[in-house]
Protein backbone atom coordinates (compact mmCIF):
# COMPACT_ATOMS: atom_id res chain seq x y z
CA UNK A 1 0.00 0.00 0.00
CA UNK A 2 0.88 3.53 -0.78
CA UNK A 3 2.04 5.56 2.49
CA UNK A 4 3.11 9.20 2.56
CA UNK A 5 4.68 9.24 5.40
CA UNK A 6 6.79 7.02 4.32
CA UNK A 7 8.29 9.17 2.17
CA UNK A 8 8.21 12.13 4.94
CA UNK A 9 10.19 10.13 7.12
CA UNK A 10 12.66 9.12 3.82
CA UNK A 11 12.82 11.01 1.05
CA UNK A 12 15.18 13.71 3.12
CA UNK A 13 17.70 11.37 3.66
CA UNK A 14 17.65 9.78 0.34
CA UNK A 15 18.39 12.95 -1.30
CA UNK A 16 20.79 13.56 1.81
CA UNK A 17 22.70 10.40 0.70
CA UNK A 18 22.37 10.73 -3.48
CA UNK A 19 24.55 14.47 -2.35
CA UNK A 20 26.74 12.49 -0.43
CA UNK A 21 27.43 9.82 -2.99
CA UNK A 22 28.13 12.80 -5.38
CA UNK A 23 30.23 14.74 -3.29
CA UNK A 24 32.67 11.93 -2.51
CA UNK A 25 32.66 10.51 -6.51
CA UNK A 26 33.53 14.48 -7.44
CA UNK A 27 35.92 14.59 -4.92
CA UNK A 28 37.71 11.42 -5.63
CA UNK A 29 37.53 11.91 -9.64
CA UNK A 30 39.13 14.94 -8.82
CA UNK A 31 42.01 14.15 -6.88
CA UNK A 32 42.64 11.31 -7.96
CA UNK A 33 43.95 12.70 -10.75
CA UNK A 34 46.57 14.70 -9.38
CA UNK A 35 49.76 13.39 -8.86
CA UNK A 36 51.88 13.38 -5.66
CA UNK A 37 54.26 16.21 -5.64
CA UNK A 38 57.03 13.16 -4.31
CA UNK A 39 55.31 11.26 -6.82
CA UNK A 40 54.31 8.74 -4.47
CA UNK A 41 51.97 5.75 -4.91
CA UNK A 42 49.29 4.27 -2.13
CA UNK A 43 51.81 1.69 -1.35
CA UNK A 44 55.04 3.74 -0.88
CA UNK A 45 53.17 6.13 1.22
CA UNK A 46 51.05 2.56 3.45
CA UNK A 47 55.13 1.39 4.19
CA UNK A 48 56.46 5.03 5.31
CA UNK A 49 53.17 5.30 7.45
CA UNK A 50 53.46 2.02 8.96
CA UNK A 51 57.58 2.51 9.41
CA UNK A 52 57.03 5.80 11.23
CA UNK A 53 53.42 5.41 13.12
CA UNK A 54 54.98 1.95 14.37
CA UNK A 55 52.21 0.10 12.66
CA UNK A 56 55.15 -2.26 11.23
CA UNK A 57 52.60 -5.27 11.91
CA UNK A 58 49.63 -4.17 9.58
CA UNK A 59 50.30 -6.46 6.35
CA UNK A 60 48.48 -5.20 3.04
CA UNK A 61 46.16 -6.82 0.78
CA UNK A 62 44.88 -6.00 -2.61
CA UNK A 63 40.86 -6.02 -3.39
CA UNK A 64 39.05 -5.63 -6.42
CA UNK A 65 36.51 -3.11 -6.91
CA UNK A 66 36.93 0.88 -6.39
CA UNK A 67 36.73 2.73 -3.22
CA UNK A 68 36.46 -0.81 -1.43
CA UNK A 69 39.13 -0.14 0.56
CA UNK A 70 38.94 -1.14 4.25
CA UNK A 71 41.07 -2.43 7.77
CA UNK A 72 39.99 -5.82 9.06
CA UNK A 73 41.06 -5.48 13.31
CA UNK A 74 40.28 -9.18 13.17
CA UNK A 75 43.16 -10.07 10.80
CA UNK A 76 45.33 -6.96 10.90
CA UNK A 77 45.17 -6.58 7.55
CA UNK A 78 44.72 -3.55 5.17
CA UNK A 79 42.94 -4.03 1.90
CA UNK A 80 43.85 -1.62 -0.61
CA UNK A 81 42.03 -1.23 -4.19
CA UNK A 82 43.79 -0.23 -7.35
CA UNK A 83 42.45 3.16 -7.61
CA UNK A 84 44.10 3.40 -3.92
CA UNK A 85 47.31 1.77 -5.14
CA UNK A 86 48.41 5.52 -7.52
CA UNK A 87 50.73 7.99 -7.03
CA UNK A 88 47.50 10.27 -6.37
CA UNK A 89 46.38 12.55 -3.89
CA UNK A 90 42.93 10.45 -3.10
CA UNK A 91 45.24 7.50 -2.93
CA UNK A 92 47.25 9.26 0.00
CA UNK A 93 44.26 10.24 1.54
CA UNK A 94 42.39 6.72 1.28
CA UNK A 95 45.66 4.92 2.62
CA UNK A 96 46.29 7.11 5.51
CA UNK A 97 42.52 6.77 6.76
CA UNK A 98 42.68 3.24 6.61
CA UNK A 99 45.77 2.99 8.39
CA UNK A 100 43.78 5.79 11.08
CA UNK A 101 41.39 2.58 11.75
CA UNK A 102 44.80 0.16 12.44
CA UNK A 103 45.77 3.10 14.93
CA UNK A 104 42.48 2.97 16.35
CA UNK A 105 43.10 -0.92 16.59
CA UNK A 106 46.17 -0.37 18.02
CA UNK A 107 45.60 1.63 20.92
CA UNK A 108 42.03 0.11 21.95
CA UNK A 109 40.28 2.76 21.01
CA UNK A 110 37.06 3.06 22.56
CA UNK A 111 34.29 3.40 19.73
CA UNK A 112 36.27 1.05 17.35
CA UNK A 113 36.06 -1.68 20.41
CA UNK A 114 32.19 -0.60 20.37
CA UNK A 115 31.28 -0.88 16.79
CA UNK A 116 32.86 -4.33 16.82
CA UNK A 117 30.87 -5.63 19.56
CA UNK A 118 27.99 -4.69 17.92
CA UNK A 119 28.29 -6.03 14.49
CA UNK A 120 26.96 -9.46 14.96
CA UNK A 121 23.61 -8.55 16.32
CA UNK A 122 23.78 -5.27 13.77
CA UNK A 123 23.91 -7.67 11.04
CA UNK A 124 20.70 -9.46 12.60
CA UNK A 125 18.92 -6.54 13.01
CA UNK A 126 19.30 -5.11 9.56
CA UNK A 127 17.74 -7.75 7.90
CA UNK A 128 15.69 -10.46 10.67
CA UNK A 129 14.82 -6.81 12.35
CA UNK A 130 12.80 -5.39 9.14
CA UNK A 131 11.27 -9.18 8.39
CA UNK A 132 9.64 -9.53 12.20
CA UNK A 133 8.38 -6.05 11.86
CA UNK A 134 6.33 -6.79 8.92
CA UNK A 135 5.69 -9.74 9.91
CA UNK A 136 3.83 -8.92 12.96
CA UNK A 137 1.86 -5.97 11.23
CA UNK A 138 0.78 -8.64 9.01
CA UNK A 139 -0.30 -10.73 11.71
CA UNK A 140 -1.96 -7.92 13.27
CA UNK A 141 -3.83 -6.52 10.06
CA UNK A 142 -4.88 -10.18 10.14
CA UNK A 143 -6.40 -10.60 13.50
CA UNK A 144 -7.95 -6.72 13.86
CA UNK A 145 -7.88 -5.56 16.93
CA UNK A 146 -7.06 -8.73 18.53
CA UNK A 147 -3.56 -8.92 17.29
CA UNK A 148 -1.60 -8.38 20.03
CA UNK A 149 0.95 -11.04 19.50
CA UNK A 150 1.60 -9.26 15.62
CA UNK A 151 2.20 -6.19 17.92
CA UNK A 152 4.63 -8.03 19.58
CA UNK A 153 6.57 -9.53 17.41
CA UNK A 154 6.62 -6.25 15.42
CA UNK A 155 7.79 -4.27 18.24
CA UNK A 156 10.44 -7.33 18.41
CA UNK A 157 11.30 -6.25 15.27
CA UNK A 158 11.78 -2.82 16.01
CA UNK A 159 14.13 -3.48 19.03
CA UNK A 160 16.38 -5.54 16.62
CA UNK A 161 16.48 -3.16 13.98
CA UNK A 162 17.36 -0.37 16.38
CA UNK A 163 21.23 -2.22 17.14
CA UNK A 164 21.62 -1.62 13.24
CA UNK A 165 21.02 1.73 13.44
CA UNK A 166 23.23 2.03 16.79
CA UNK A 167 26.00 0.59 14.39
CA UNK A 168 25.30 3.47 12.17
CA UNK A 169 25.90 5.85 14.96
CA UNK A 170 28.94 4.22 16.48
CA UNK A 171 30.52 3.82 14.06
CA UNK A 172 30.34 7.91 12.90
CA UNK A 173 33.02 8.76 15.63
CA UNK A 174 35.44 5.79 14.17
CA UNK A 175 34.98 7.21 10.93
CA UNK A 176 35.86 11.11 11.75
CA UNK A 177 38.92 9.82 14.29
CA UNK A 178 40.44 7.76 11.48
CA UNK A 179 40.34 10.88 9.50
CA UNK A 180 41.57 13.25 11.51
CA UNK A 181 44.60 10.78 12.66
CA UNK A 182 45.02 10.21 8.81
CA UNK A 183 45.44 14.02 8.47
CA UNK A 184 47.78 14.04 10.95
CA UNK A 185 49.66 11.36 9.72
CA UNK A 186 50.36 13.02 6.62
CA UNK A 187 51.19 16.49 7.64
CA UNK A 188 53.32 14.46 10.48
CA UNK A 189 55.40 12.83 8.51
CA UNK A 190 55.91 15.52 5.67
CA UNK A 191 54.47 13.29 2.75
CA UNK A 192 51.97 16.28 1.79
CA UNK A 193 52.03 20.09 0.45
CA UNK A 194 49.72 22.85 1.51
CA UNK A 195 47.88 21.81 -1.78
CA UNK A 196 47.51 18.40 -1.04
CA UNK A 197 46.22 18.63 2.14
CA UNK A 198 43.46 20.72 1.13
CA UNK A 199 42.65 17.82 -1.24
CA UNK A 200 43.22 15.07 1.24
CA UNK A 201 40.69 16.93 3.29
CA UNK A 202 38.07 17.11 0.43
CA UNK A 203 38.19 13.45 -0.42
CA UNK A 204 38.32 12.57 3.70
CA UNK A 205 35.61 15.06 4.61
CA UNK A 206 33.39 13.93 1.43
CA UNK A 207 33.81 10.50 1.85
CA UNK A 208 32.46 11.01 5.91
CA UNK A 209 29.04 12.20 5.06
CA UNK A 210 27.93 9.07 3.59
CA UNK A 211 28.61 8.01 6.74
CA UNK A 212 26.29 10.46 7.67
CA UNK A 213 24.02 9.74 5.13
CA UNK A 214 24.11 6.26 6.40
CA UNK A 215 23.25 7.14 9.77
CA UNK A 216 20.63 9.51 8.29
CA UNK A 217 18.75 7.21 6.55
CA UNK A 218 18.81 4.20 9.46
CA UNK A 219 17.66 6.53 11.73
CA UNK A 220 14.44 7.79 9.55
CA UNK A 221 13.00 4.27 8.94
CA UNK A 222 13.75 3.38 12.34
CA UNK A 223 11.35 6.60 13.69
CA UNK A 224 9.29 5.50 10.27
CA UNK A 225 8.82 2.17 11.94
CA UNK A 226 7.98 3.77 15.24
CA UNK A 227 5.47 6.01 13.49
CA UNK A 228 3.85 2.47 12.42
CA UNK A 229 3.20 1.18 15.73
CA UNK A 230 2.48 3.96 17.69
CA UNK A 231 -0.62 4.49 15.00
CA UNK A 232 -1.54 0.66 15.05
CA UNK A 233 -1.36 0.74 19.32
CA UNK A 234 -3.61 3.87 19.14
Amino acid sequence: MFDLTYFIFALPAMLFAMWAQFQVQSAFRKWSQVPSAKRLNGMDVAQTLMQNENLAHVRIERIGGTLTDHYDPRSKVMRLSESSTQPSVAAMAIVAHELGHAAQDKEGYFWLQARASIVGIANLGSNLGTILFFIGLMLGAVAGRGGQLGYTIAVAGVILFSAAVAFTLVTLPVEFNASARAKAMLQRNGLVTVEEANGVNAVLNAAALTYVAAAAQSVAQLLYFISILGRRRN
